[in-house]
């Protein structure tokens, strides 16, 4: 029989230290100025090296560059296919995980059935939902071939992943990076796929902190922060007596952990910081005083306005999860304000442009 899912762990003084930088440098990034076409950017290298990152961690041998021209140019390197499709769908993963962010959609076992079918897919959008795994397998020491871990028998998996969920829906009161710690350990040592979980396991936790607020702006990649220590990394994620899961390790202290991973977003965030402070600095962001004067929603609206000349009230709603009318009212109020102008003034089919003071921040970004 499985075990029952429940956490142990320790809010120590150490993790709430890291939890109070975490909230420092979010807070400060929220108030930068950055132009929307930097902010493209940026969000677009931070996937590349993800992707980087997260399959260099499965042994993956392409380099950033390669990457890039994979995925931008469609071009092959010979005696990489395998790390080619391992790319392709990594990044396919990562593009409906910002989906799923923008929809709000609630995660379900279907959720992340999903992620895993498009990480094991060749960069295809349309992919069934991958069922858990029929079979024991069992982690080997790639030198030794010693046996690093043994996962729960495959009759238990639905129900511990169907008590993951539940429990994710339940964990309202715990600090959302503790909970995507507490998730990333749980998928991992449920194991419910034989190839794929950790890359799956690393996207269900970003996925969970885009939920709760600490996806910041798209621009950090705690991948990273494993890849480039990955001996603490597997160190801190094989905790318990036991390699086996019958014997201590569901029921382990997860204190040391959750250490480790709330740190490695501490320095990540730190590390977008400063890379937003160079950008600005390098001259890549020369409309600062005016974004300034903007708030964050003022200045994450101006996404929309880099792809749509003029935009409505509804698409407000949807890029914030607002109910019609909020948005409504946001919009009523940022005309006042003198960010946005109305040009069509029909009830039902109203539309906004920015104003000519702000236009120049699209335009010159």
């Amino acid at each position: 029989m499985p075990i029952k899912f429940m956490p142990k762990y320790i809010i120590n003084n150490k993790l709430i230290s890291y939890l109070l930088r975490i909230e420092s440098a979010k807070e400060k990034i929220s108030h930068l100025p950055l132009t929307p076409k930097i902010l493209a950017s940026l969000r677009e290298t931070t996937k590349l090296y993800t992707t980087h990152y997260s399959t260099m961690i499965e042994g993956n041998r392409l380099i950033p560059e390669q990457i890039k021209v994979i995925l931008k140019h469609n071009e092959h390197f010979p005696g990489r296919e395998r790390d080619e499709h391992e790319i392709k769908g990594y990044y396919s993963a990562l593009v409906k995980l910002e989906e799923l962010a923008a929809k709000k959609s609630p995660i379900t076992e279907k959720t992340i059935q999903t992620l895993h079918a498009l990480v094991m897919a060749d960069g295809r959008i349309k992919v069934k939902p991958t069922l858990y795994r029929d079979g024991q397998n069992v982690i080997k020491d790639g030198k030794t071939r010693a046996i690093v871990y043994m996962p729960p028998e495959a009759k238990d998996v639905p129900i511990l992943m169907k008590q993951l969920v539940t429990w994710i829906k339940q964990s309202q009161d715990i600090p959302c990076p503790v909970v995507a710690g507490i998730v990333h350990y749980q998928f991992a040592t449920i194991h419910p796929y034989y190839d794929g979980n950790g890359r799956t396991a690393r996207l269900l936790t970003t996925l969970i902190l885009h939920f709760g607020g600490y996806d910041l702006k798209g621009l950090y990649s705690l991948e990273e922060y494993y890849a480039k220590n990955l001996g603490a990394y597997y160190t801190a994620v094989s905790v318990g007596e036991s390699h086996n899961y019958y014997m201590g390790r569901a029921a382990a202290d997860l204190t040391p952990w959750i250490e480790y991973f709330i740190e490695g977003m501490a320095v990540s965030f730190e590390n977008v910081l400063k890379q937003i402070k160079e950008a600005n600095v390098n001259g890549k962001a020369d409309q600062s005083v005016l974004l300034r004067k903007l708030d964050p929603k003022q200045r994450k609206a101006l996404e929309l306005f880099q792809e749509f000349e003029t935009i409505t009230s509804n698409q407000i709603g949807k890029l914030f999860g607002f109910k019609a009318r909020t948005s409504a009212q946001l919009c009523h109020t940022w005309v006042k304000d003198g960010f946005l102008e109305i040009v069509d003034f029909s009830n039902k089919g109203r539309k906004y442009k920015l104003s000519k003071k702000y236009k120049q921040l699209i335009i010159n970004s």
